[in-house]
């Protein structure tokens, strides 16, 4: 059964190491910086907590949702080029998953109000066959990234 996203903000706050919370005005300030406005889940976390690592602290948190300043573009998080070969315009690294990887935001298209999170890992991206969508938004992947035990749980277990 699904979580509220306050439920799943009330346990980031009691078990995890969520940051401070943004302000109004560096919300708008990040929505001017990126061109797109926060869903209703993504500014329900961000005026809960800026940020957040889960699990256990830096260095070697497996979850780091990033704070509004560190959100970049998915190609310049990946390969430190704004380039259109690297993968589409619209594509933010929003939590750091170790190793180089993120879960990216698909700002370019939205699901019932709610931005897909998608797999940003590094060696295959942006290819989609290899790269697919994790979550439909990001109250989903909270709550899976939550369930998780610090593992990516949309990777598959060897036998």
């Amino acid at each position: 059964m699904a979580s509220s996203m306050r439920q799943l903000l009330e346990e980031v706050s009691r078990d995890h190491f969520p940051y401070p919370p943004a302000t109004p005005g560096e919300i708008e300030e990040f929505e001017q910086r990126v061109g797109w406005r926060l869903d209703a889940d993504l500014r329900a976390f961000y005026l809960h907590c800026n940020g957040a690592e889960l699990f256990k602290q830096r260095p070697g948190c497996p979850y780091r949702i990033l704070p509004l300043s560190e959100i970049i573009r998915a190609r310049m998080a990946i390969y430190d080029e704004d380039d259109d070969r690297w993968g589409p315009a619209s594509a933010y690294a929003l939590c750091y998953v170790q190793d180089g990887d993120y879960v990216v935001v698909d700002a370019g298209r939205q699901e019932d109000g709610r931005y897909p999170l998608i797999d940003g890992w590094h060696e295959a991206w942006p290819d989609p066959k290899q790269c697919g969508q994790l979550a439909g938004s990001f109250s989903e992947f909270l709550e899976q990234a939550l369930r998780s035990n610090g593992r990516k749980f949309w990777l598959k277990r060897a036998p």
